[in-house]
C-alpha cells in the first residue's frame, strides 16, 4: 500500500492511500494470527482469537471519506479535549 499520509499513536495507525481507495486503522500491533471479518462491502475487520480487534480496513474510501464531510477528518482527544482537523487528499 503507498500511504499517502498516516497518523501515529503510540497504539494506534492510521494510514490512507486514496489511490487504491484503502483506508486502514491499526489498533494494536499485531501479536498473533488474525481472522478478517467481512463486515460489509466497504468494510472489514481484523480479530485476534481472543476477540481483541487489530484493525479495521475501509475499502473505497474514498467515497466513505467524502460522504458528508468532503474529505475532513476530524481527530478528538479526549483525554486532552483537543481536536485536529485533516483535509485528505482524494484521488
Amino acid at each position: 500500500m503507498r500511504v499517502i499520509w498516516q497518523i501515529r499513536h503510540p497504539n494506534m495507525k492510521l494510514t490512507f492511500d486514496p489511490r487504491y481507495s484503502i483506508a486502514y486503522l491499526r489498533l494494536h500491533t499485531q501479536t498473533a494470527e488474525v481472522e478478517t471479518i467481512h463486515v460489509s462491502d466497504e468494510i472489514n475487520i481484523d480479530l485476534a482469537p481472543d476477540g481483541t480487534v487489530y484493525g479495521i480496513e475501509l475499502l473505497n474510501a474514498n467515497a466513505q471519506f467524502a460522504r458528508e464531510d468532503a474529505g475532513q477528518l476530524v481527530l478528538h482527544n479526549e483525554a486532552t479535549g483537543e481536536w485536529t482537523e485533516v483535509k485528505l487528499p482524494l484521488a
